[in-house]
């Protein structure tokens, strides 16, 4: 397959990601503003969130797979995983360390993720 060809299919997840990444940063937002948590476990938290629906809607709208649901869903949960400590860490450096805010950390770092999760959900998690 092409990179054109896999244009629209990355749009479709990243769009739809967004609705994981609104849970995800509503979460954060209200556990930091709301009942006091560190930036970087709420971050954790809300990432979880989001990660059961992107799985959800990625499996419904974005990859086609044979493959039986639960070890689509095993692979996808490894790879949220991923996600969740790769996130942690950042926020802990960004946040902790380097002093930056923590929601322009988490656009940073929402950035980079989704380059992630699309690469290793599209050659791994989904595969046919």
């Amino acid at each position: 397959m092409t990179w054109k060809a896999e244009i629209p299919r990355f749009l479709r997840f990243a769009s739809l990601g967004a609705i994981g990444t609104l849970a995800h940063c509503g979460i954060l937002v209200g556990a930091v503003e709301f009942l006091g948590f560190d930036p970087v476990a709420a971050s954790a938290i809300g990432f979880l969130a989001g990660a059961g629906v992107n799985y959800s809607l990625t499996r419904a709208f974005v990859f086609e797979t044979t493959q039986p649901h639960h070890v689509v869903f095993t692979k996808f949960l490894l790879v949220a995983v991923s996600g969740v400590l790769i996130t942690a860490a950042a926020m802990h450096l960004l946040v902790a360390v380097l002093g930056l805010n923590y929601l322009a950390s988490q656009v940073l770092v929402t950035g980079v993720l989704v380059l992630w999760h699309y690469g290793l959900n599209r050659i791994w998690s989904f595969r046919r």
